[in-house]
């Protein structure tokens, strides 16, 4: 599945982000600039963020797993976090 997200956060900011988050519960197997790939047993996570159009990021994030598998929840909390660096007083209520 592919998923993707504007927002007004830096790339860099994205990027931290995507390497705290998924650090804790995935092996970092690529790690450049504007992209990180984390893998396990339940596959495979990978973050692109681009420069887009003034002053957006656009966040793509895409697993090697169907829809509504573990991995693929973990990637739409993590664009739940992403929109949190935006606006920090946003409250996630998901149950990703």
């Amino acid at each position: 599945m592919k998923y993707f997200h504007r927002t007004s956060a830096t790339p860099d900011a994205v990027i931290a982000s995507a390497a705290v988050f998924f650090g804790g519960r995935l092996t970092p197997t690529v790690e450049m600039p504007r992209r990180r790939s984390f893998a396990s047993s339940l596959g495979t996570i990978r973050i692109d963020v681009a420069a887009e159009g003034g002053h957006y990021t656009l966040v793509t994030v895409q697993t090697d797993q169907p829809a509504e598998s573990e991995l693929d929840r973990l990637a739409k909390r993590f664009l739940g976090e992403v929109y949190r660096l935006a606006k920090p007083h946003h409250v996630l209520r998901g149950s990703y």
